[in-house]
């Protein structure tokens, strides 16, 4: 199972909890590791379901979403976390 481990944002967004300000995420555990724009991270979900999840307890799935603007981004599987996450993770 491929393990998203720290995030990246957009440039003057490194405070945000904003998950459409997140620019890269570091893919771990799979053939090439490192940092994927959020959009590569999204199509590699829509063909492989269930195939990434947060490197933090309790470890949900990321999921694709699109923001009201279509801007491809992600977000982990709701728990009771009052903050995806996602945005728990490093930041770089």
């Amino acid at each position: 199972m491929m393990k998203a481990t720290k995030i990246k944002m957009k440039s003057g967004c490194h405070f945000s909890n904003n998950l459409v300000e997140i620019d890269e995420i570091y893919v771990a555990d799979c053939i090439n590791p490192g940092f994927y724009k959020k959009a590569a991270v999204y199509d590699c979900l829509v063909q492989n379901p269930r195939s990434i999840q947060v490197n933090i307890a309790p470890f949900p799935d990321l999921l694709p979403a699109l923001s009201a603007y279509d801007e491809k981004y992600v977000r982990s599987q709701a728990n009771d976390s009052p903050h995806d996450n996602l945005l728990k993770l490093p930041r770089e």
